[in-house]
């Protein structure tokens, strides 16, 4: 068997295995393998930003975010990094890193950005912000369980004896145990699109905005992964076309997360904090302000006008332009004043004029 002719764009005496990297007559693989090396140099680039603005953080609650942020980056330039395996033919090395790559760097990827919601709700609500390591643990917990599922999933397929299993595996059957293995990892997306809900929720706006990017990214994954599901299920064109649907759901997706969350993230971290993004630290013990009442609003100065006809029955009546105490009518108290001497009718001295016996 004579050796393979090296395609357009290839040295003669590279392996065949790796002319989908240079071959430009597949235009899809060297477009795919631009995208991935753009995309896997953005994240690089993102985090080393991140190392140095490290220090310029002056928003407490986002330094604390800055673990689980800096691990959705390493997800997202392991996605990038990982489309290469789908350019290359599927045998027994590919077959397995394509299957736990894919579940850990998409697992991981959802549960940091789920994690970086939950942080946004807990803030947006007026509730004390996640320690930056229970953030950072949440995180890695939940991107683990999905790497547990892929792991297991590989060893029990490949019997611990088979590496080329995945290549002797019929496409169809493939490609579902490929999309059901992804459960958890969508999940993850439901929980990110129910805690940004939260977070909008709330009353304080930076926060809202995090939970806002967050759900908005969670939406436009939700539906780029309902597109290359639907494209990977149909039972044609072939398994080079699913090679295709599957490293560029790759590329889509960090590049997504990139720009729909990364870049609008690092736009505020270094801004000076809010104090209008926080609750009141002695707002229990603030007293409240009373909203002056003026007018009709206040019974003690209702004009004397505003009544008229006669009082409903049993309403107090009151007197205007008085107090807020309203007087009552009371019924009439019984007399007890001392009586003041009176003049008789007929004095008996009227007649007298001082004389003695009729003198």
């Amino acid at each position: 068997m004579g050796k393979a002719v090296a395609p357009r764009g290839c040295r003669s005496d590279l392996d065949a295995r790796y002319h989908r990297l240079c071959d430009v007559g597949v235009a899809w693989g060297v477009a795919l393998e631009a995208c991935a090396a753009a995309g896997a140099a953005a994240a690089a680039c993102a985090v080393l930003w991140l190392a140095g603005a490290a220090g310029r953080v002056q928003d407490p609650s986002r330094r604390r975010a800055l673990p689980t942020l800096l691990l959705l980056l390493a997800a997202l330039l392991a996605q990038f990094a990982l489309t290469f395996a789908f350019l290359l033919p599927l045998d027994g090395a590919t077959g397995p890193a394509r299957l736990v790559g894919f579940s850990a760097a998409a697992g991981t990827g959802f549960a940091a950005l789920l994690a970086l919601a939950v942080h946004a709700a807990r803030l947006a609500r007026g509730r004390p912000a996640l320690p930056g390591l229970g953030l950072l643990a949440l995180a890695l917990g939940l991107g683990l369980v999905q790497d547990a599922l892929a792991v297991e999933y590989v060893v029990l397929a490949m019997n611990r004896t088979r590496a080329d299993v995945f290549a002797a595996m019929p496409a169809p059957r493939r490609n579902e145990d490929f999309v059901l293995l992804l459960l958890f990892a969508m999940a993850l997306l439901a929980a990110t699109l129910a805690a940004a809900a939260l977070a909008l929720r709330g009353p304080f706006p930076a926060w809202r905005r995090l939970g806002a990017r967050a759900g908005l990214t969670a939406l436009l994954a939700a539906a780029l992964w309902a597109s290359w599901i639907a494209l990977l299920l149909r039972p044609e064109p072939g398994p080079q076309w699913d090679d295709a649907v599957l490293g560029a759901a790759l590329v889509a997706n960090g590049w997504l997360f990139l720009a729909a969350f990364v870049l609008p993230e690092f736009l505020q971290l270094t801004k000076q904090r809010d104090p209008r993004d926080y609750p009141a630290e002695d707002a229990p013990c603030q007293p409240r302000l009373l909203t002056p009442r003026l007018g009709l609003h206040n019974p003690a100065f209702t004009s004397e006008e505003a009544q008229t006809g006669p009082p409903a029955p049993g309403a107090s009546p009151h007197a205007p332009y008085s107090t807020h105490f309203q007087l009552q009518d009371r019924a009439p108290a019984q007399e007890f004043s001392i009586p003041r001497a009176q003049a008789w009718p007929s004095s008996p001295y009227t007649d007298y004029d001082g004389r003695k016996g009729g003198r």
